[in-house]
């Protein structure tokens, strides 16, 4: 460990991070870190965040639609589809083969 350096809180308690400490840990403006408390304080290390799709109406009825595995299966989905507000002969996904 190196020296400690000293920052001051500012408004909304911003804490500016000495730059050798961002080169070092890969922080810039924009990043994400994550502040834990801890035995000797608070720790704060770089976070990483992971986009999290959400998905619209349509496209879980896709879901549902095209991972039936059965007949039964698909039958069931066509009901949470049609739960959903949606009409199934309008979604486009893989039907299930019937051979």
């Amino acid at each position: 460990m190196g020296n400690p350096d000293t920052s001051k809180v500012g408004k909304r308690g911003t804490v500016v991070l000495p730059a050798r400490l961002r080169r070092r840990f890969g922080i810039e403006e924009g990043s994400f870190v994550i502040a834990e408390e801890c035995a000797e304080g608070i720790l704060i290390r770089p976070a990483v965040v992971t986009p999290v799709e959400i998905y619209t109406p349509e496209r879980t009825a896709e879901f549902l639609l095209s991972n039936a595995i059965d007949a039964d299966d698909y039958a069931d989905a066509v009901q949470e589809v049609r739960k959903l507000g949606l009409d199934p002969d309008k979604i486009p996904h893989h039907r299930l083969s019937t051979d």
